[in-house]
């Protein structure tokens, strides 16, 4: 086998084996654990990276819970969502849709919030419950048909998730579209710590 051949061998044993990228969640409901798809979702998910690594989610909150009862979108989703205050919030990147990244919006799957194409940020994400078709690319969810831009999955917490989706929500809304979605309580990201 020439050295070239080897040296082939050797990346591809070494990225076989190489550990995936994972950030715990500690909060105040437990713990999850996110697996995030750098190669996926370069972009996207190197946001994530950057809020974590900054301690940005140190203090953030999951304060919106969407469910069937309390959506008022279509189609229907059903999906938590976090992030940290509007004054800790970084620039918003460029947007990556699940036609060019491949990661689908199934259950527990980890995405980016977003308004216009390009206003994506990982100042606020939110976690699927569920699959959820609508927010992919050619999803009706966002009227652009762009999707979101999902850049990792719960492996551990699933059970956190279900939990805080399941909290009162009566909590005050910045606007009509919100309202019933606000927790109550919200659920505090006491820290992210990268694995």
């Amino acid at each position: 086998m020439g050295a070239m051949n080897c040296l082939l061998v050797a990346l591809a044993l070494f990225f076989a084996h190489a550990k995936p990228t994972v950030v715990t969640l500690v909060t105040t409901a437990g713990e999850i654990d996110i697996e995030v798809f750098e190669k996926q979702a370069p972009l996207s998910s190197a946001d994530f990276l950057r809020y974590a690594g900054k301690g940005l989610y140190d203090g953030a909150t999951f304060y919106r819970v969407v469910r069937a009862d309390n959506d008022h979108g279509t189609p229907k989703i059903e999906v938590i969502q976090g992030g940290v205050a509007d004054d800790k919030a970084l620039p918003p990147i460029e947007h990556e849709t699940t036609k060019a990244t491949g990661i689908r919006h199934t259950d527990g799957t980890v995405s980016l919030a977003r308004g216009k194409v390009g206003t994506g940020s990982a100042a606020a994400f939110f976690i699927c419950i569920g699959d959820q078709p609508a927010l992919d690319f050619g999803g009706m969810r966002n009227p652009d048909g762009q999707g979101f831009a999902a850049f990792g999955r719960v492996i551990r917490g699933m059970d956190v998730v279900r939990a805080i989706q399941k909290m009162p929500a009566d909590g005050a809304a910045d606007s009509e579209y919100m309202k019933g979605q606000i927790l109550s309580k919200p659920v505090v990201i006491e820290k992210a710590v990268r694995k």
